[in-house]
């Protein structure tokens, strides 16, 4: 009896040492897929000891079911080598979409670490697919057969992009090649990753703290107990705290007074990333991965990484991009200049007679928009609060022009408890999926404003869309409203641009859904939403003073409006300073020595270049906190926005031409841009719901540049 208790204890122990040992995913809620409504993650499940259980293990799945399909003895086919690769990595998939949601809109340290052991793993993952020989081998087969092969139009694009992304992945390189390909790959991602962590930090590195609220002198009372709060909630007690968003400019320089004080707050922004008084130094990741992608590119046979970067693209090619780019400056820097005449002026008028300095263009520009159109932002503020902007705007604009509704639902489990979610019901009444919406601005979240999806729709795998949408506007003190400003109003309906793009999709491949699409496509969906902000039924629905319930004043309502197109010229400079350095990093080749690069200098030389070297008018991003090009997928793309507004503006005054805000209008769109995702040509799906090319003179209308 002794004997056989002896032996029942080893056998548990045994058994309970198996299930530990060689199940690691055990009471892993990413286990299995969701339960809770289309899929959505389960945040009140997840813990962050969960991720790198599970990508770990997904990685390992995805292998094995690679291996499968490479060394499958039968013909290649599409159905047995394209849709099996896009079914695979199905546990992967799950919990990669949730942890890089994490990693940028809700981080800690514990994530940052996982993300940072991660990122060469998934570096070295992605390339033992693209990288297997026998793969693209069974890829390659079925590619040189596609005019033989009864294919959709939809699987012929996916097959055809497959084959591209192999190409450019590698597959036909030399071991040698290859080998040199992966450490290249994995030292990219490490970088990266090192980077956007570094923009974290800095933002709380950089933050200003000010001792006297007379200091805060021009921002609204409302703002000034935001400061308060945030300061306390960083250990500052008595103090004030203006954050540092993730542009160069920063909001708050609008409305301080105190010239010394904007001169600070514009200071602690430019200068991040330059390792000022012993603070991060972000310049050394800057050149090792310039380096990195030139070497990459050279590898592939291309000149220099942007000649890389742009062929998937519908510019394709740089001297495209740069002729576009470079036919703009004429109207952009006349405008700019005589916008600094009217700042100077006023300036003068304030008895300030130094030459205009970066800090006192948006403060100035407030002051030239005041008495030029009698605008004055805390007049504003109160006809735009946020909740109202939301269900009043930009979900009535939806229900316009689709026909979808959204109703909140506080059942679903969210990651921080600031988050909303909504179901979203198409004009027939199905449900088309889940929108999470992220709205305010905290340490544990990145800078700037995004999009991004949870689940991706599929007919192939019978998935419907969740998607959420991430802002970072400032929170209002405990118990305020909040009143945000027309830019913020401006943000949500772009981003609520990209959120339709995601939840309209109707394709059967998960490659190919919602936003799946050229990078200087992708901001076209979003940026054509801005305009309807300004329509005047959708103003007259949102714009209610939050007190009162009054409607905004027409006479108010028409100087807004008026008020919109000064600056631009500013905006328009900033902005092509910024895609001018990226455009020059990654023109280098791998015959520059990268080494001795001064990265302060080399982007001065590009402003120079291209005549945008004003001092009062600094790049948008500066490299050391540019966080597009650097930790995120637009390096040699940032010129995508303004390719991108080139369409919105065009589809936007053809919508005019057409009747406007209608069903008709919307379904129109719908059908040929928002459930197409990356099913065809980007252009060609374009040219069939405008009937034509687009017209550049609508983005000079619609910027006031004309």
């Amino acid at each position: 009896m002794k004997l056989f208790n002896t032996l029942l204890v080893l056998t548990l122990i045994l058994t309970l040492y198996s299930c530990t040992d060689t199940d690691p995913m055990k009471d892993n809620p990413f286990a299995t897929p969701s339960t809770l409504p289309f899929e959505a993650p389960d945040f009140d499940s997840i813990d962050d000891s969960h991720y790198m259980p599970a990508m770990k293990e997904g990685m390992r799945l995805q292998i094995d079911e690679i291996e499968t399909i490479a060394a499958n003895p039968e013909a290649p086919t599409f159905e047995n080598t394209i849709e099996a690769m896009e079914k695979s990595g199905d546990l992967l998939t799950r919990v990669q979409r949730v942890f890089f949601n994490m990693t940028s809109a809700h981080t800690n340290d514990k994530i940052q670490e996982i993300q940072a052991e991660l990122a060469p793993k998934l570096a070295a993952h992605s390339d033992n697919i693209m990288l297997n020989r026998d793969l693209f081998q069974r890829v390659e087969v079925i590619y040189n057969q596609l005019d033989e092969l009864d294919l959709s139009p939809e699987a012929r694009k996916l097959v055809e992009d497959t084959h591209r992304d192999f190409i450019r992945a590698g597959a036909q390189l030399n071991e040698q090649q290859q080998s040199r390909m992966r450490e290249i790959n994995e030292r990219i991602s490490e970088l990266t990753t090192k980077f956007q962590e570094n923009l974290l930090a800095m933002t709380r590195e950089r933050s200003v703290v000010v001792d006297d609220a007379d200091l805060l002198d021009g921002l609204s009372s409302d703002r000034i107990s935001a400061a308060r709060q945030s300061a306390e909630n960083r250990g500052y007690e008595g103090k004030y705290l203006l954050s540092i968003t993730n542009t160069t400019r920063q909001p708050v320089l609008t409305s301080l007074n105190n010239r010394d004080m904007r001169q600070r707050v514009w200071e602690a922004s430019a200068f991040r990333g330059v390792g000022e008084d012993g603070g991060i130094d972000t310049r050394p990741i800057v050149l090792e991965l310039t380096e990195l992608r030139a070497e990459r590119a050279a590898l592939l046979g291309y000149t220099n990484y942007a000649e890389y970067a742009l062929e998937p693209q519908t510019a394709q090619t740089p001297d495209y991009v740069l002729e576009m780019l470079e036919g703009l400056f004429p109207s952009v820097i006349a405008n700019a200049d005589s916008e600094a005449e009217q700042i100077q002026q006023m300036m003068r008028e304030d008895g300030i007679e130094d030459d205009l300095q970066p800090w006192d263009w948006e403060y100035y520009a407030e002051k030239v928009r005041k008495a030029k159109y009698d605008i004055d932002e805390s007049e504003v503020r109160p006809y735009f609060e946020l909740n109202r902007v939301l269900e009043d705007g930009v979900f009535y604009t939806m229900n316009r022009l689709y026909g979808i509704t959204f109703e909140e639902r506080h059942d679903i489990p969210v990651y921080q408890e600031d988050v909303r979610v909504f179901n979203v019901y198409d004009h027939d009444g199905e449900q088309l999926g889940l929108f999470y919406a992220d709205y305010f601005e905290r340490d544990s979240k990145r800078g700037g404003a995004w999009m991004s999806s949870f689940v991706v729709q599929s007919h192939l795998l019978d998935q419907k869309p969740v998607i959420v949408n991430v802002l970072n506007i400032p929170p209002p003190a405990e118990g305020d409203p909040a009143l945000i400003s027309f830019s913020n109003v401006t943000t949500l309906f772009h981003e609520m641009g990209h959120a339709v793009h995601g939840l309209f999709s109707d394709v059967t491949y998960p490659s190919l859904a919602g936003t799946s699409v050229p990078r200087d496509f992708v901001e076209f969906p979003s940026t054509f939403e801005e305009d309807w902000a300004i329509h005047p039924e959708v103003l007259a629905n949102y714009a209610v003073h939050y007190e009162t319930g009054e409607q905004i004043p027409q006479e108010l309502l028409d100087r807004v409006i008026a008020a919109r197109e000064f600056n631009q010229g500013f905006d328009t400079y900033e902005y092509l300073g910024a895609t001018m350095v990226d455009m020059e990093w990654h023109l280098l080749g791998i015959g520059e020595n990268f080494e001795e690069i001064d990265v302060e200098e080399f982007e001065n030389s590009a402003l120079v270049r291209y005549g945008l070297d004003d001092p009062a008018i600094p790049p948008r991003y500066k490299s050391p906190y540019f966080a597009h090009i650097f930790a995120g997928g637009y390096s040699a793309n940032y010129y995508a926005y303004i390719w991108s507004e080139v369409l919105a503006a065009d589809a936007f005054a053809f919508m005019e031409e057409q009747g406007g805000l209608t069903r008709e209008n919307g379904d129109r769109y719908r059908h040929h841009i928002l459930s197409r995702g990356g099913s065809a040509d980007a252009m060609d799906l374009y040219r069939e719901f405008r009937g034509g090319e687009p017209d550049v003179q609508h983005l000079l209308r619609r910027r006031g540049l004309e």
